[in-house]
């Protein structure tokens, strides 16, 4: 037994020892404080230090220090130290520079890195995100354009992957989080950021954004042909932290995993991240097959599910030997299930809508979301899931009833986006129109600005917005032109840029005609247009010319349209050998002068003339253009491919189209990379789609009849115009039939009308006086009674009316009553 006095010093000394290490974690976390010297003398070979010489302390300084302190425990992490100096006397050159109270130093050891103004540094997420960008300036490159990252790959390829990261600006939280990932996973991959949205966009991933951070994996490494492009596999989480470490370790597992096993006893990277396994069920004699399909699917669901080739031959299933898929998900004591799947397209649905069920599930958990809010629609429920996203509006002017009008005259050009802030289809524009201005951002002359009908109906009305989303331009002294086309972030961009170009453009020389006909005249817009239009006028043809000025107004935002009317237009008549009046189109791809003689001068005939010139011999369809080619109301000779037309193919396609007499119907193509609905398309034209390349005859408008060509012909001009002989004798049996009925909204339009009525308060019946006695007074009330019973019928008929005449949710009558009718009162839209 220890002594009494020496129990008393080991307990003094353990609470000593506790006391120590409490304060130990406590200053931890605090900002250390020295004075030059001592700082100076304490700094060590090879360790980082970000340091603040201070002198006076004011409201400005308190707060970049108090983010400062903040970011010490994250900053000694990756062991770097964090310091303010009290500058009491001026001993260091740094306490005497000019500005030092708003600059912080970066230093390794005795040598400094880099200058930060406090401005740069405005919370934790910036600090770190700088400070490790500073450290990792030699590891992380910075790039401006996709040429570099092509060279950057080109270099590594067969040697190592990329982690190509797009960020919105430098010092964000995304920002951080690469910086993070590239600390720790930087001797694994090459890490390469750029703040540039055009380069992400570039890259071609569909859902890119300039609004938000993305992430790529680059697969350079399993490159040896440096003809070959890497691989690009895209995040589709947010970029945080946590999330890129997920990433990155499923971008290091196998591809495709071989096993020969019972499932129930695998286990990848994929089930301990919470990932599904796909498991294809191979044979030996199918076994270089079925590793080529599970190669394809790993590729399409990397990132989203682990796949695994199982033989069947090494282990004993009991299950159908028909079963060619297995699905095991990460959740302990679910069976695994197996299957019977056509193709691949439905073992890439099958994870995707599991992921997407998941994602539905953890919304509905949070707690606020309201059913009677969803409707069965992809807009409304695609909003709805995004809607706790913030919207940079920063850009965007909102314009209220005091500052409308004079908004207008401010700028020479601007736009208004007129929507209602509980509208889905106006918050999905809005979006769009967001990314607009993000990309219009330092235009001259284009301000962008927005009005909320919501709470400005009659700005709205008195502009004539009488349904929502609707975007208008506005001239300084020109009337405003309404953007009618698709809700798409490059449509509306389009027509921004080509509807601040005058429609017509006033020539008066042959040289500037040239110029135009060229591209040299508005160069900074023809990436936005591939022809121009050019209208060829002798002076004494007045009528003539303000049909095609009427004409050019129509079509402003869609073409660009030039107007020659000098003396000597015969000059450039007879160089292009066309009678006066006539049209010029100057198509930039094909580097070719078409003339057009104007027979028809009305200004309708004149914008269907253009319309019909500007439509392509051989289009490509896509979601955008099919309405105009559509409009033709032809059959269709299409063919579809999975990826762009090799020389041959095209120029066989190209003698169908310009063929003699084939004018009847319309040959083109659809590049389902480009296109990804054509396959949908495909599905519902074959239950069993022939392969690729394939050409079909479809006939939207009479029959619906859709033919596929013969799989075992070549695609040539002869063999398919003995094809079509075929058809026209009825010689060819259909392979499907489409429907006629109408394609109708999945559930009914709100009708307003009817919500107005419920939402009403029930009034007293209004008594009707009169010098008469009592009776005449009941009476009176009996026949207002009725009067009102009228009334309520006739309002019911009049909202089912309006049902059936207006699309659905977005009229402005009876927005409010509709709001007010439910039974909580709405929430009012914060912006997004």
């Amino acid at each position: 037994m220890l002594p009494q006095g020496n129990g008393w010093v080991s307990c003094f000394s353990f609470l000593l020892l506790g006391t120590y290490s409490v304060a130990v974690a406590r200053n931890a976390n605090t900002l250390l404080q020295l004075s030059p010297q001592g700082y100076f003398s304490s700094l060590q070979p090879g360790r980082a230090s970000l340091v603040y010489f201070s002198r006076d302390v004011s409201p400005g300084v308190r707060l970049f220090l108090e983010q400062l302190e903040n970011s010490v425990g994250a900053l000694q992490d990756y062991g770097i130290s964090v310091v303010k100096v009290n500058c009491l006397e001026d001993v260091s050159r740094y306490c005497g520079k000019e500005n030092a109270l708003m600059k912080a130093y970066l230093f390794r050891g005795n040598v400094l890195l880099r200058e930060f103004p406090t401005d740069a540094l405005f919370d934790v997420n910036a600090i770190v995100a700088n400070t490790l960008f500073a450290l990792l300036f030699n590891e992380v490159k910075y790039i401006t354009t996709l040429v570099e990252l092509q060279n950057l790959e080109n270099s590594l390829k067969g040697r190592s992957n990329v982690v190509f990261a797009y960020v919105p600006a430098i010092g964000t939280p995304e920002h951080r989080a690469v910086m993070e990932a590239a600390f720790v996973y930087g001797t694994a991959h090459q890490f390469v950021l750029t703040t540039e949205a055009a380069v992400a966009k570039d890259i071609g991933h569909e859902d890119s954004d300039a609004l938000s951070a993305r992430l790529f994996f680059c697969h350079c490494q399993r490159v040896p042909d440096l003809t070959q492009p890497c691989r690009r596999t895209p995040m589709v989480q947010s970029v945080t932290t946590l999330n890129i470490h997920t990433y990155l370790k499923l971008m290091a597992a196998p591809i495709v995993t071989e096993v020969a096993e019972d499932p129930e006893k695998v286990s990848t990277v994929h089930l301990q991240l919470g990932l599904p396994l796909v498991f294809i069920l191979s044979q030996k004699e199918t076994y270089e097959v079925d590793k080529r399909t599970a190669e394809f699917v790993a590729w399409q669901l990397l990132g989203k599910a682990g796949v695994v080739l199982l033989s069947r031959d090494s282990v004993d299933l009991n299950v159908l030997l028909r079963s060619n898929v297995a699905f095991k998900t990460a959740e302990e004591g679910v069976p695994i299930k197996y299957l019977v799947l056509e193709d691949t397209d439905e073992i890439i649905a099958l994870v995707e809508d599991k992921i997407k069920g998941e994602q539905i599930l953890e919304d509905e958990d949070e707690g606020d979301s309201n059913d009677q809010d969803i409707q069965d629609d992809q807009v409304m429920e695609a909003v709805y899931r995004d809607r706790k996203r913030e919207l940079p509006l920063e850009l965007i002017r909102t314009l209220t009833e005091e500052t409308f009008n004079a908004a207008l005259t401010e700028t020479a050009h601007m736009v208004v986006l007129f929507y209602a802030s509980w509208e889905a289809v106006s918050l999905t524009m809005l979006q769009s129109y967001v990314e607009v201005a993000v990309a219009l951002k330092g235009t001259q002359g284009i301000s962008l600005a927005k009005v909320n009908c919501w709470d400005w109906p009659d700005v709205c009305m008195k502009q004539n917005v009488t349904q929502f989303p609707v975007t208008k331009m506005y001239e300084k002294g020109a009337r405003s032109v309404t953007y009618t086309g698709m809700l798409g972030t490059a449509e509306l961009l389009r027509f921004l840029k080509l509807s601040s170009i005058s429609c017509p453009v006033k020539l008066t020389t042959i040289e500037e005609v040239d110029k135009y006909l060229s591209g040299e005249v508005h160069a900074d817009s023809s990436s936005y247009h591939s022809t121009s239009v050019l209208g060829i006028f002798h002076p004494s043809m007045k009528e003539a010319r303000e049909a095609f000025v009427e004409a050019g107004n129509v079509l402003r935002g869609h073409v660009t349209t030039g107007l020659y009317a000098e003396d000597d237009a015969l000059v450039l008549a007879h160089k292009y050998a066309v009678p006066l009046p006539a049209l010029l189109l100057a198509r930039r791809e094909d580097r070719r002068i078409d003339s057009v003689p104007l027979s028809k001068q009305s200004a309708l005939d004149i914008v269907q003339t253009i319309r019909s010139q500007l439509l392509d011999t051989f289009p490509e369809i896509t979601v955008e253009n099919l309405p105009d080619y559509l409009s033709l109301e032809k059959p269709l000779l299409i063919l579809f491919n999975d990826g762009g037309l090799n020389q041959s193919l095209r120029m066989e396609m190209l003698s169908l189209a310009n063929g003699k007499g084939h004018e009847a119907f319309l040959t083109c193509w659809m590049n389902l990379k480009n296109t990804p609905v054509g396959r949908g398309v495909l599905k519902a034209y074959f239950s069993t789609p022939p392969p690729l390349p394939l050409l079909a005859w479809v006939n939207l408008h009479s029959g619906g009849q859709v033919f596929a060509f013969p799989s075992d012909q070549p695609v040539t001009e002869t063999n398919v115009l003995s094809w079509l002989e075929k058809l026209k004798a009825g010689l060819e049996i259909p392979s499907a039939t489409l429907s006629d009925e109408a394609w109708k909204p999945p559930l009914p339009a709100y009708n307003f009308l009817r919500m107005m009525e419920a939402a009403l308060p029930k009034f007293t019946v209004h008594t009707v006086y009169s010098r008469g006695g009592t009776d005449e007074l009941q009476q009176a009330e009996e026949v207002s009674e009725e009067k009102s019973t009228v009334r309520e019928e006739q309002v019911e008929e009049l909202g089912l009316e309006a049902e059936e005449g207006q699309s659905p949710g977005r009229d402005l009558r009876g927005t409010v009553p509709r709001l007010a009718g439910r039974e909580k009162p709405p929430k009012r839209h914060t912006e997004l």
